[in-house]
């Protein structure tokens, strides 16, 4: 039987450990920074076109979580990798009120505006992006006016568009669709659900020929109905969860058709008989980034900020490019 003295001597440890996770989730984790690699050729890309994709999502920008100094920092750290072309995947903006206050979105896009890479820099806006701006809520159009933070800094807004880009002598498309859930419901507008605003066969139509395609989409729910054409989606949106315990995610459980929590899939084309037979599957590659900032709560267990380095045409760690 255990002692009273035994008991309290537990509920102490138990008391200082929850303590101390919560202060590393808080304080801690969300300010690192790792490197994320993903090596992989997908259908349709040439094996002798080696591209490095630096991913950046979800920065999630306000004091003290992700301010000025730290922005400078990711964009040094990026630089420092020396990627072909760096995609930004949305949400740069924070709207929970466990902030000191709002950046002025010409500060942060002014030092995105630094990120250097031979093909550029490309980006979408995600869903806070649209939420956040009450003047594009109501007209139902963008950039909004962080889209135009980065327009004004140089930055190439994809809002369902499709641009050929060439890496030594080989062409490829990048293509980025606008958010999936842009509007909020509005009933002073008869908007009684939220809205998307992508528009993924329009965004495709724009491709003229048969390079392959690099598809930014901000939420990957989109992935499941994105074709075989498509070399590549990638997407933010999830933080990964955000808290992972052990592979539990309880910010973004799958039971609620959340498919796509974090890292890279691969689905396959074709009915369930065409799949099991292994007959003309063909395979569709996803991934989604863990993103930088924090959503709802600025808080981050198993789930460190992350530059996500994507590696085309190398197939494995140490690949010649």
């Amino acid at each position: 039987m255990i002692s009273r003295r035994n008991f309290l001597q537990g509920l102490g440890i138990a008391a200082l450990s929850t303590m101390s996770t919560a202060a590393y989730a808080v304080g801690i984790e969300p300010f690192r920074l790792r490197v994320q690699h993903h090596y992989l050729t997908p259908p349709n890309w040439p094996k002798d076109l080696h591209l490095t994709a630096a991913l950046i999502a979800d920065p999630h920008i306000c004091d003290p979580w992700m301010s000025l100094d730290r922005v400078r920092f990711i964009v040094e750290r990026t630089n420092e990798l020396e990627p072909d072309i760096i995609l930004m995947l949305g949400d740069y903006v924070a709207d929970h009120k466990m902030q000191y206050g709002p950046i002025p979105p010409q500060a942060w896009a002014d030092q995105f505006g630094n990120l250097s890479a031979p093909l550029g820099t490309h980006a979408i806006l995600g869903n806070h992006d649209w939420w956040d701006d009450k003047e594009a809520q109501l007209s139902g159009s963008g950039p909004t006016k962080y889209g135009q933070a980065l327009l004004n800094a140089g930055i190439p807004l994809y809002q369902n568009r499709a641009a050929r880009i060439e890496k030594d002598g080989h062409p490829f498309w990048v293509a980025g669709l606008e958010d999936q859930m842009a509007l909020g419901p509005n009933l002073k507008l008869k908007r009684k659900t939220m809205q998307g605003l992508d528009d993924l066969s329009g965004t495709l139509a724009q491709i003229t020929d048969d390079a392959p395609v690099l598809l930014m989409a901000h939420e990957p729910d989109i992935f499941d109905d994105v074709p075989s054409r498509v070399s590549l989606t990638v997407s933010g949106h999830t933080h990964g969860g955000q808290i992972n315990c052990f592979g539990y995610r309880p910010g973004y459980p799958a039971r609620h058709g959340k498919k796509y929590p974090y890292g890279h899939y691969v689905e396959y084309s074709g009915s369930k008989l065409v799949r099991h037979l292994g007959l003309s599957a063909e395979p569709r590659h996803l991934v989604v980034s863990g993103g930088l900032g924090c959503s709802l709560l600025p808080v981050r267990i198993g789930v460190p900020p992350e530059v996500t380095l994507v590696h085309l045409g190398n197939t494995e760690p140490g690949a010649s490019a």
